[in-house]
């Protein structure tokens, strides 16, 4: 089956255990596509990373649910706007790591930039999200905010591989759109879609385990949007 990568061809996935050595090794490689506009307002996510027993895991929140919050009950990163006394995207993503789950990345290893995202054109347009990778040796206990956060957990990069948890997912304003998801969980409340999709998928590819096909139709659905905004 032909590998997936949204930037241009690769080679198929080996699929092995994804250990934290292998991460940092391609992470450090990296160059990460940056978007430098003033235009913009800031944020910034920290993907979080420790050893486990079969891969290397990443940590993952569940947010708060709030009336009118656009990101209420979507899993996500850790991490938030910009603020005026941070004097980087990466100070924000360990910040906001801090204050919402009480994980310590001042000392962490830092594994490198990701990418930067837009945010999506119908909920914050003018938002531009820096992703900013860390690895924890030491456990640290959880301590949530629960203004912002309802749930976290560790989950295994190697497990984002199983075709199981590979879903369509839907959402009510848009029930035509099958965005592809992740279920890292339970499966009506623990998917992972949207930006958080994205960046996770740019993390695979990065570290040369990439989807190995695609699903959901939202390339098609926004094709269509383009050529309609083009007519």
């Amino acid at each position: 089956m032909q590998s997936r990568c949204s930037r241009g061809p690769c080679e198929a996935a080996t699929l092995g255990p994804v250990n934290i050595e292998h991460v940092r090794r391609k992470l450090s490689l990296h160059a990460p596509e940056l978007v430098a506009s003033d235009e913009h307002d800031r944020a910034a996510v920290a993907v979080v990373l420790r050893e486990g027993i079969d891969s290397a895991e990443v940590l993952l929140i569940e947010r708060a649910i709030f009336e009118g919050d656009p990101w209420s009950g979507h899993m996500a990163f850790p991490g938030g706007r910009m603020e005026a006394a941070d004097s980087s995207s990466r100070i924000t993503a360990a910040r906001e790591t801090f204050e919402e789950v009480g994980v310590e990345l001042t000392s962490a290893e830092y594994l490198g930039q990701i990418d930067d995202h837009v945010g999506n054109q119908r909920v914050s347009p003018r938002l531009v999200v820096s992703a900013h990778a860390f690895y924890i040796e030491a456990h640290q206990e959880f301590a949530l905010d629960p203004a912002e956060v309802q749930q976290a957990f560790w989950f295994p990069l190697a497990g984002l591989h199983e075709e199981a948890r590979q879903v369509e997912h839907v959402i009510a304003e848009l029930p035509d759109v099958r965005f592809p998801g992740i279920v890292v969980g339970d499966p009506d409340r623990h998917v992972v879609w949207g930006m958080t999709f994205r960046f996770l998928e740019r993390i695979l590819e990065v570290i040369d385990h990439p989807f190995r096909a695609p699903w959901g139709n939202l390339s098609e659905f926004m094709d269509r949007d383009r050529d309609s905004q083009s007519d």
